[in-house]
């Protein structure tokens, strides 16, 4: 073995250095040298760390101050780092070092190099004694060579450093021509035709030898072939290309070809248009490569080819950068399989996100294509109101076909959120929303052609063309500018519109001063007109009548100089009742409002404008029923005050019964005025004030809806009819309905006391006149005397009086001390009137925590003390 090795470096030493040139004393110098570097075994006692080694040089050339070109360095070693046909780079890095350190020593004047100096200073060891005696080849094993073929001698370095010119007899072509010679004798396939093959593969074709295998899911060589190892792992690495071709075609195919339209949209239609023209490049590569296949290498030597200029490796360069585009399709493939519309453009713009200039253009370029729709559909439903969405792509959803007018702007249209792109910010895309909504309601609603004007200026001022393809991927900016301009003048359009044509504010005002009881005097004299009526049963009232009476109501009162417009939508409404219900539980007035002003005053809306009206309506009828009250109260002062003067334990009775009904009435009467100022005064009046300024800031329809809102709930909120105080509004109620029975039993208790009146004034006369005496109609017959049924009446009376006093006492400590707990802050007030005298905080300091119970001097008691 080792004369083998000898024998064929000194085939070497002669093929390198002439014996004519040197002589045999150079060819042996050059020989020994050669067998002490074979025969070396200098290996580093270092561990064979890559990133290490760089950094280590990196670190040594920042020492010597060359930090140009440790940057230098470092970009080349990313570079060579990233080549995956080297294995042992470590080793690469290890020998440039041990170079550069050789060379630095050797300019210190150590040694010369680590090859030619001595072992004992780091060298190569010296040549074994076996091999000094070997002789030269015998000059039959170079007689087919050509000794002018190989390179002259110039100089010998004194270290054994040979330093050769480059041969001008093309040494390198031959050595090529060897290998080549070599790889036939190893491969059954040439490498042009695997060459053609792996083209094919490229475009997803089975070749002669490279065939698609279904178990390695790709393109291979045909195991039945003689192919060297690496040729196959470098054209298993090459097809690649083919199966990411076969992917990104097959859906293409399935999309646009077999599929149908509506599965794939206009979305999906540019992705594959997209997809399609980069396929249009790589087909053009791909006939350039094919053209490049028959053409030779090119040689030094005249009229001699020694193979095809595409190799397999050359082909690797070629197809480096389509592959990775064509990767990169083939993962937007598997993502955007099962999506479509905006989804689709979403999940494409997140693999845009990337860090590598390639990836991030070609990201964009096909973004580009693939957004277009959808930028269409945003520059037509801002400025022309068209959702021109056929596959159901847009985060725009029309449902206007079945709605009605009034349903079109709170139903109409809405915000799909899955199909909502990322490069689109939800603010924005709100405010698209709201913009083409408003357009459809100035369209639809109000049949009002202003907007294309402001859509016109819009455009105009954002500096976007109105016609198609204005806007593009990457373009927010603009796309913001326009929906802004757009959305800021369409919506003070509709603003316009709908407080000038359509009268939105005296509309409001005309609902507060009617529904809201803020129109006084109409109020005050509707409710002495139908007073009557609505005592009677609901089943025998006539609207028709209550018609009449509301249109004598109005032109008694200034409700007569309103608007005709405002006055012919108040009309009377009976609600349903049943069996026992009185007028007064069925009767409410309605504003009736038309389009567009429908969509601000719902039906819900003007339910809940209804709810406060039946409130307001009771309150008044409670207040006005204690005026009445007291009406019937007055004039019978003086004949209490006669009665005073007299003896007898009746008349004595009698005014102590007439006496607490006043005392009772007055209780009622400042409970019920003061929750009536607070509710006209401090709820509705100051919910108006902060309505108007809300109204005034508002730019475009849903804020004014959503003020309108919020005035509604402050009344109800304040006014106790909110969710949050049912409670309370129960007892409230309680309260009205004992207020309505003590207005009943009042209005007994002056009649009997007219009556008693009336008889004491017909017995005096009898008397004078000695006829016989008389009972009123009160008095219910029977053998007993006048005395004992007025004392029987008045007793009764007294009872029933004291049963609702002590009722109404329960209730109204209930509901003040309820009203602390309560979370509204307006609240807070009307506890303090009514308790502004501190008189129940004083009696009971724990009445916020628990009710309370007043103690109250029965009419019997009372009786008692007088009579001792």
């Amino acid at each position: 073995m080792g004369e083998q090795v000898a024998g064929l470096v000194r085939d070497l030493v002669l093929r390198m250095v002439p014996r004519e040139n040197v002589g045999d004393e150079g060819v042996e110098r050059a020989y020994q040298y050669a067998m002490r570097i074979v025969g070396s075994r200098i290996t580093p006692s270092l561990a064979t760390d890559e990133a290490a080694m760089s950094e280590a040089i990196k670190r040594q050339l920042v020492h010597q101050g060359r930090s140009s070109d440790a940057l230098t360095f470092a970009d080349l070693y990313r570079r060579f780092s990233a080549q995956s046909c080297i294995d042992n780079k470590w080793a690469v890095l290890y020998l440039l070092r041990a170079i550069s350190e050789d060379q630095r020593k050797e300019r210190g004047g150590l040694f010369t190099s680590t090859i030619s100096a001595p072992a004992s200073v780091g060298g190569l060891h010296s040549l074994p004694d076996s091999f000094r005696g070997l002789q030269l080849y015998n000059d039959n094993n170079n007689s087919n060579k050509n000794p002018d073929q190989y390179k002259t001698l110039e100089h010998h370095h004194p270290g054994g450093v040979l330093l050769l010119s480059k041969d001008p007899e093309n040494a390198k072509s031959l050595a090529f021509r060897e290998y080549v010679e070599v790889c036939r004798e190893e491969c059954e396939v040439t490498e042009g035709a695997l060459v053609k093959d792996v083209l094919y593969a490229c475009q997803g074709i089975d070749g002669r030898y490279v065939k698609f295998d279904k178990d390695l899911d790709g393109f291979a060589v045909v195991e039945s072939y003689r192919v060297p190892r690496g040729t196959r792992i470098l054209v298993r690495r090459l097809c690649e290309l083919g199966w990411l071709y076969k992917k990104v075609k097959g859906y293409i195919s399935e999309s646009v070809e077999c599929g149908p339209i509506e599965a794939i949209g206009t979305v999906g239609q540019a992705f594959c248009a997209a997809l399609q023209e980069e396929l249009s490049d790589y087909y053009k590569l791909l006939a350039v490569l094919e053209g490049q296949v028959h053409n030779p290498i090119p040689v030094m030597e005249e009229g001699k080819s020694v193979g095809n200029y595409l190799s397999l490796r050359r082909l690797m360069v070629w197809l480096a950068e389509p592959t990775v585009r064509m990767r990169l399709m083939a993962v937007l493939v598997d993502d955007c399989k099962n999506l479509r519309g905006g989804a689709m453009a979403g999940a494409i713009h997140m693999h845009a996100q990337h860090g590598d200039p390639l990836v991030r253009d070609f990201m964009k370029r096909l973004l580009r294509r693939v957004c277009s729709p959808l930028y269409e559909m945003v520059r037509s439903w801002v400025l022309e109101g068209e959702l021109n969405d056929i596959f159901s792509e847009f985060f725009v959803i029309g449902q206007a076909a079945n709605l009605k007018t009034e349903a079109l702007w709170r139903d109409g249209y809405h915000l799909h959120s899955a199909m909502l792109p990322l490069f689109i910010p939800e603010p924005l895309a709100k405010r698209i929303l709201r913009t083409g909504k408003s357009i459809n309601f100035l369209r639809v609603c109000c049949e009002d052609q202003g907007w294309a004007d402001a859509a016109a200026e819009a455009a105009a001022a954002a500096g976007t063309s109105t016609r198609r393809g204005g806007l593009g991927y990457g373009e927010t900016e603009a796309l913001e500018t326009l929906v802004v301009e757009a959305a800021k003048r369409i919506d003070k359009h509709l603003i316009e519109i709908m407080y000038g044509r359509y009268k939105f504010r005296e509309h409001c005002l005309a609902i507060k001063r009617y529904l809201l009881l803020g129109q006084g005097d109409f109020i005050q004299y509707l409710m002495d007109i139908v007073g009557p009526d609505l005592s009677q049963p609901a089943n025998t009232i006539s609207s028709f009548k209550l018609a009449g009476l509301l249109e004598s109501a109005i032109r008694a009162s200034n409700a007569q100089y309103d608007d005709t417009d405002i006055l012919d939508r108040l009309r009377v409404k009976m609600m349903p009742h049943n069996s026992g219900d009185r007028g007064w539980d069925v009767f409410s007035l309605e504003y009736n409002v038309r389009d567009p002003l429908n969509t601000i005053f719902t039906e819900a809306v003007m339910t809940r404008y209804l709810k406060i009206f039946n409130f307001l309506w009771k309150l008044k009828r409670v207040e006005h029923a204690l005026s009445a009250t007291w009406q019937t109260m007055k004039p019978n002062c003086t004949i209490a005050r006669l009665f005073a003067t007299k003896d007898g334990g009746g008349k004595l009775q009698l005014v102590a019964v007439l006496r607490r009904c006043q005392t009772l009435r007055n209780e009622m009467n400042h409970f019920v005025t003061n929750l009536q100022y607070y509710i006209m005064f401090e709820v509705l009046e100051y919910s108006w004030v902060d309505f108007l300024d809300e109204m005034e800031q508002a730019r475009d329809l849903d804020e004014l809806i959503a003020a309108h809102e919020k005035y509604l709930d402050s009344i109800l909120e304040k006014s106790l009819l909110g969710e949050r105080s049912h409670q309370l509004c129960k007892t409230l109620f309680a309260l009205f309905d004992l207020i309505l029975r003590f207005r009943s039993h009042a209005d007994r208790l002056y009649e009997g006391a007219r009556e008693m009146q009336a008889r004491g004034e017909m017995l005096s006369r009898n008397k004078s006149k000695k006829e016989p005496q008389r009972l009123g109609s009160w008095v219910g017959g029977g053998r007993k005397s006048s005395l004992q049924l007025t004392g029987e009446f008045l007793r009764t009376m007294g009872e029933e009086m004291d049963a609702i006093a002590v009722e109404h006492s329960s209730l109204l400590e209930g509901f003040v001390a309820q009203l602390p707990l309560q979370q509204h802050v307006d609240l807070k007030f009307l506890s303090f009137r009514l308790d502004f005298t501190e008189f129940y905080s004083q009696q009971h300091p724990t009445m916020h925590t628990s009710p309370i119970k007043l103690r109250r001097t029965s009419l019997r008691a009372g009786k008692q003390s007088q009579n001792d």
